[in-house]
């Protein structure tokens, strides 16, 4: 079974449990992947479907090695240029289920309600920041006159070792990187309006790509 998919983060709402309860829900919408390429475990050591995802890109917005990927007439590919690629790593009975320009759609997912999910997206960045936002510090006195009501303090030592120690916490750059939640419930899979709810907050701003995989930890 495959267990990996891309969506689109569209946003935050809430639902209703059974039991009437108020359950805080992100929306992602799951559009249907096209397979463009493969790989087994007999020619590059792994077996893995490539997936072409996204709206149809204009063919001057990419370089040709990209385009040779969707329209190769030595293995008589025609398919239409997508704005994301990737490998989603497969079972060899995925590999020989799927042909060059299938389709992966939301029906793989279709039993995974009220099981877990890991999604990975990138954070939202926020440029950079001092010590109290970026780390949580405490910051220093708010009396008048302190002269040291944001800042970080001491960053090292004098003579010895005459240096800022690696992974000291300091400001700067906020935001913007992978990030993976881990073990998120999916509520809802409605395969026929394409979309998934799972509860909490995942990664990435409204229409990010994020990437969901099935939990290892949890099913």
């Amino acid at each position: 079974m495959i267990q990996t998919l891309l969506g689109k983060k569209i946003g935050m709402t809430q639902i209703f449990n059974k039991k009437g309860e108020a359950v805080p829900v992100t929306v992602i919408q799951v559009e249907d992947a096209i397979v463009v390429d493969k790989k087994s475990q007999e020619k590059e050591g792994y077996n893995a479907l490539k997936i072409g995802y996204g709206s149809d890109v204009k063919p001057k917005n990419l370089p040709k090695p990209i385009k040779g990927i969707f329209k190769n007439e030595k293995k008589r590919i025609d398919l239409p240029f997508k704005k994301i690629l990737k490998e989603i790593k497969v079972d060899k009975e995925d590999l020989d289920k799927y042909k060059i320009g299938d389709l992966i759609t939301l029906e793989v997912f279709k039993d995974f309600e009220n099981k877990k999910v890991d999604i990975t997206g990138i954070t939202k960045g926020k440029g950079t920041q001092g010590v109290m936002k970026r780390w949580g510090f405490k910051g220093g006195a708010q009396s008048h006159g302190s002269m040291s009501h944001r800042r970080p303090g001491s960053i090292g030592s004098n003579t010895f070792p005459a240096r800022v120690l690696k992974n000291k916490k300091m400001a700067g750059r906020m935001g913007g990187k992978r990030f993976t939640v881990l073990s998120l419930r999916v509520e809802k899979v409605d395969v026929e309006n394409k979309y998934m709810l799972v509860k909490g907050s995942v990664p990435g701003n409204k229409n990010g790509i994020v990437i969901i995989t099935k939990s290892k930890k949890d099913n």
